[in-house]
C-alpha cells in the first residue's frame, strides 16, 4: 500500500475545503450536479475519443498501481540472478529449464527461455531490450490517457462556466433562476481546475514514475542474463549487478 498517495489525495482535497470553511464558505455549494456532469462527462468523453480501447483498458488496469505499486525487490532480483548463474555454470544452460516453470514473470520467462536455447549474448540483449522497450512504451502510452484528461478538464471546466453564463443570461428577467447559472458557472471552473490538478496529473505522474522504475529492474534482469549467457563468474555477475540496487 502506497501510503504517500493516500496522504497526498486528503491533502490536497483536504487543505481546499478547509482553506474555504475558514474564509466563511460552505462545502456543501461546491456540489452542483450539472457542473459535475459537464466537467467530468466531458472529460471522459475527449480521453475516450482520443485513445484506443486497448490503451483505455490498460490505463484502468494501471490505476490500482496508485495505491498497491507493482514492486521488485531488486536485491531479491539479484540474488535470483546470482543463483541461476551458479545453476548454469554447474549444470550448464539446459539445467535452468526446470526454473521457468517455477517462475511467473513473463519478463524472466523469456529471458531463460532464451538462455536455453543457447542465444548469442548480443542477440540475448538485443531481444530483451526490444522486448522492454514494449513494454515500457505500452504502459507509458496508458499513463498518458490520464495526463490528457489533466489537459481536458480545465478546459471542459470553463465550457461550463459558459454554459452557466448563458443559463444566467437568459434568464436576467428571473433573479430566482440567476443563482443556479451562476453556480454552475463557477464550480465547473473548480471542479475542472482542481481535478486536473489533484487527481489527473497527479495520477498520470505517479504511473510514469512506477513505470521507469520497474523498467531499471528489468534492465538489472537484462544485464544479469546477459551475463549468464557469456559465462561469467556467479561472483563477479553479483558485484555488476550491485550497482543496480545500490542506486
Amino acid at each position: 500500500m502506497d501510503i504517500l498517495s493516500i496522504v497526498g489525495v486528503i491533502a490536497g482535497i483536504g487543505a481546499i475545503l478547509t482553506g474555504m470553511t475558514l474564509e466563511g464558505g460552505e462545502i456543501g455549494s461546491l456540489l452542483n450536479l450539472p457542473a459535475f456532469i459537464i466537467v467530468f462527462g466531458g472529460t471522459i468523453g475527449a480521453a475516450l475519443l482520443q485513445s484506443p480501447v486497448k490503451l483505455v483498458m490498460k490505463a484502468l488496469k494501471m490505476l490500482s498501481w496508485i495505491f498497491r505499486p507493482p514492486t521488485m525487490d531488486l536485491r531479491e532480483q539479484r540474488e535470483k540472478i546470482v543463483g541461476l548463474a551458479m545453476l548454469a555454470r554447474k549444470n550448464g544452460l539446459l539445467g535452468l529449464e526446470p526454473q521457468i516453470d517455477m517462475e511467473e514473470d513473463e519478463f524472466i520467462k523469456m529471458g531463460l527461455q532464451l538462455l536455453i536455447d543457447g542465444c548469442q549474448p548480443a542477440t540475448l540483449r538485443s531481444m530483451l531490450e526490444l522486448e522492454l522497450s514494449a513494454i515500457e512504451s505500452n504502459e507509458l502510452q496508458a499513463s498518458k490517457v490520464f495526463e490528457a484528461m489533466g489537459g481536458y478538464a480545465p478546459t471542459i471546466g470553463i465550457i461550463g462556466a459558459v454554459l452557466g453564463l448563458i443559463h444566467v443570461m437568459q434568464n436576467l428577467a428571473s433573479p430566482a433562476l440567476l443563482g443556479a447559472g451562476i453556480a454552475t458557472a463557477f464550480v465547473a471552473t473548480v471542479y475542472g481546475v482542481g481535478s486536473a490538478n489533484l487527481i489527473f496529473l497527479p495520477i498520470a505522474n505517479k504511473l510514469k514514475t512506477q513505470v521507469l522504475a520497474m523498467s531499471q529492474g528489468r534492465e538489472m534482469l537484462i544485464e544479469g542474463f546477459n551475463s549468464i549467457a557469456m559465462g561469467e563468474n556467479p561472483r563477479i555477475i553479483e558485484i555488476k549487478l550491485s550497482s543496480y540496487v545500490n542506486n
